[in-house]
């Protein structure tokens, strides 16, 4: 990819590599890992238990919309509110999951509301930093004490976030669930046969629920237990001669109650009553005898036509009756997941019971899922209050989705949602969203931003270093590279400024230390996971294949703590383990070691910039890691195979790491480190064993000299410095 342009550094090559580069597959891998620590995105929920989420599914929407240039403004709205567009594609529904990784507290005991209301203001504060670079967030508790932001206009642009469908559940509800193509096919049938027979409304609804088990009512939400309870705070789950409440339930246009429940004791009767436990039933049924009692199973309900909106409460009796010292006395027999409260099916097309089976077979499918946003639907819709004092517990005044007043209006005609929201932060007028991300990709590029506190381009943020070309950048993605992101960094990398060298006078260095005019291009530290993908790259063994679940290289035991499920790291087998960083699994208690000590983040909340440093942990990990010496290893084989004498080997060592031909005063000192590691192997191989098992290398001690000196060469500074 790059030998054209090292042979011959001319303009037009340089230009040909700029194409290559933005094309490569990779392109889209390394801009995905930038936008990861801005989504807080984890393969795990986070909080004490921290258990795993599937969620990857966004990651790989990621690496694809950076690859494919999926104009910023799309790219904005899709991940805002991809739920919101006309008739959204399952990709647009995964773009969603920007705002689901937000952590979900799985722990027992704890207040889901308390942890929802959580998620809801980390949306806001997560919005405005990432797509704006505004410290919104200090407007929780009273209005900004800087910036023209009143509290007021905090929990109004709440109420943008607070009517989605999550709840705070463990299993992540609302999730997408990924069907097959025989599934599919399956459910275009049921599409089809909804669209002859009921309306358009009903069928998105019906389709939107087999997609993803929602506008289900959670049984989370339940209260008033008589012998009933949360268990674990995740499912109500019901004993002998017990009830339980749901509060305000919309029963116009419902017959039939579609329920996700487990049934350890069959025999029982289980009755929904309106208004009271001692109200009119208007459904119920004895449970049946489950083949397996520990599964989750589905329970069609008719119900009785009822108007109006309701409180409902199940009770549960068994003819079993145990004295209240026996001991199976307090045994759950019963536990929901959710209720769904829909219209029968019309019973006058001749092709019901077929369809019938097949939406059974999609409802109770095993499939893959990703959470989602979704919002609730009319019926279920939340009211925003003002917290006082930034107390979720006291609410003030009510309040509805709005801007702030200081900023540019809502579009004409913009709907009040998430999708109305994004159409105003990618409205021509709209001040901040262009720069934020004009100075993030340029902060990738340099190494700080036009405005160096990418987090804050408020009155408390720093000055702007050159305010006209940062204006000037941001004028152009919009108006003249249409949003396209590829265009703006083709503008930047053919440009004089990035193409300078980074070397340094004495004399620029007194007049401009910290490089604020560009004199020269800044030498950078390569990100975490840069480093560690061109040291998988250069020893020849990177596994360049994308996407799908995460994976599990080298870890040393002892490092994970799972003590509720006993998850444990499992090492990947073959050179699954030598793919991208950006697929190693991201626990957020327990980040990958070598990520963190090279400035990765924990995840918990979004980071808008790694603060780089330099501590003596960055040079033993490289020294010292395991998979910097399993590399070693791989790289000095080859070149042990493909030369002979030292001097070679260790100049066509340095060659592949580096891409130059090593110096004379380098050679020298590599040539004296390899003859000292060689004399000790020699008087210790049992050292050097170690460092050739796995090989048919007679030469041990030789072999391992080459190792050590390759390991070297991984750390020096202009490996992994940029610049």
């Amino acid at each position: 990819m790059t030998a054209p342009f090292i042979n011959d550094p001319s303009p037009e090559n340089y230009e040909a590599l700029v194409e290559t580069l933005l094309a490569a597959p990779a392109y889209g891998e390394k801009w995905a890992s930038m936008w990861l620590d801005l989504a807080r995105y984890a393969d795990t929920k986070g909080y004490e238990r921290d258990p795993n989420r599937n969620i990857w599914q966004y990651r790989d929407w990621l690496i694809k919309a950076f690859n494919e240039d999926l104009p910023y403004d799309q790219f904005i709205t899709e991940q805002l509110a991809g739920d919101l567009l006309p008739d959204p594609t399952d990709d647009q529904l995964v773009a969603t999951a920007f705002h689901r990784n937000t952590m979900t507290n799985d722990e027992g005991g704890t207040n889901n509301e308390e942890f929802r209301t959580a998620a809801v203001l980390d949306r806001v504060n997560t919005t405005w930093e990432v797509l704006m670079s505004t410290s919104f967030a200090c407007a929780q508790c009273h209005s900004h004490p800087y910036d023209p932001f009143t509290q007021k206009e905090y929990y109004q642009f709440s109420a943008y976030f607070n009517n989605t469908r999550d709840e705070d559940t463990h299993p992540d509800y609302p999730l997408l669930r990924h069907y097959n193509e025989e599934q599919l096919a399956d459910l275009q049938q049921v599409a089809q046969w909804l669209g002859e027979t009921v309306s358009e409304d009903e069928k998105a609804e019906l389709l939107t629920f087999l997609k993803t088990w929602s506008p289900a009512q959670n049984s989370l939400t339940t209260d008033e237990f008589v012998r009933a309870e949360l268990a674990d705070t995740k499912y109500m789950a019901m004993r002998n001669n017990s009830s339980a409440r749901l509060a305000k339930v919309h029963l116009d246009d419902v017959n039939q109650l579609l329920v996700r429940l487990n049934v350890y004791e069959s025999g029982g009767t289980w009755q929904i009553h309106l208004d009271s436990t001692n109200g009119p039933v208007i459904g119920g049924l004895v449970l049946p005898q489950m083949e397996k009692p520990w599964a989750w199973n589905f329970l069609e309900i008719p119900l009785q036509a009822t108007s109006g909106i309701h409180d409902l409460y199940f009770t549960y009796r068994h003819p079993k009756q145990l004295s209240e010292d026996h001991p199976e006395y307090n045994r759950k027999h019963l536990r929901f997941d959710w209720f769904y409260f829909k219209q029968a099916l019309p019973e006058t097309n001749p092709r019901k019971q077929q369809i019938e089976e097949k939406v059974q077979a999609l409802l109770e499918a095993s499939v893959p899922t990703t959470p989602i946003m979704l919002d609730n639907p009319p019926e279920l819709s939340r009211k925003t209050h003002l917290f006082e004092r930034g107390n979720w517990l006291v609410k003030g005044e009510e309040v509805n989705a709005a801007p702030p007043a200081s900023l540019n209006p809502l579009p004409d005609g913009a709907p009040a949602n998430r999708l109305g929201l994004a159409q105003w932060m990618t409205a021509p007028d709209h001040p901040l969203t262009s720069r934020t991300i004009v100075n993030r990709v340029w902060e990738q590029l340099f190494g700080f931003g036009l405005v160096e506190t990418l987090e804050d381009l408020g009155t408390q943020g720093a000055t702007a270093s050159h305010q006209e070309l940062l204006d000037y950048l941001s004028y152009t993605l919009m108006n003249e590279y249409d949003w396209s992101l590829k265009s703006l960094l083709r503008s930047i990398v053919l440009s004089a400024t990035y193409q300078q060298s980074s070397k340094v006078s004495p004399e620029q260095l007194e007049l401009d230390p910290n490089n604020i005019y560009l004199a020269r291009m800044p030498r950078v530290r390569l990100s975490a996971e840069q480093i560690r993908d061109q040291a998988l790259a250069v020893c020849g063994v990177i596994n360049e294949e994308m996407y799908g679940k995460p994976v599990m290289p080298f870890q040393p035991e002892g490092i994970w703590m799972s003590p509720y499920s006993g998850a444990k790291w499992t090492q990947s087998k073959g050179d699954q383990k030598y793919r991208r960083a950006i697929y190693t699994y991201w626990k957020r208690t327990s980040p990958y070691p070598s990520m963190i000590t090279f400035d990765g983040v924990g995840r918990e909340v979004c980071s808008s910039r790694r603060i780089r440093t330099n501590t003596p942990l960055q040079a033993l990990a490289t020294l010292n890691d395991p998979v910097f010496i399993d590399l070693s290893k791989k790289l000095s084989l080859k070149i042990w195979q493909e030369h002979t004498d030292a001097s070679t080997k260790i100049k066509a060592t340095y060659q592949q790491v580096t891409n130059k031909e090593i110096s004379a005063k380098r050679l020298a000192a590599l040539e004296g480190l390899y003859q000292e590691a060689l004399a000790n192997y020699e008087q210790e191989p049992e050292l050097a064993a170690a460092l050739v098992t796995d090989t048919e290398i007679e030469e041990a001690a030789a072999f391992a000299a080459l190792v050590l000196v390759a390991h070297t060469i991984l750390n020096l500074d202009e490996v992994i410095m940029k610049g």
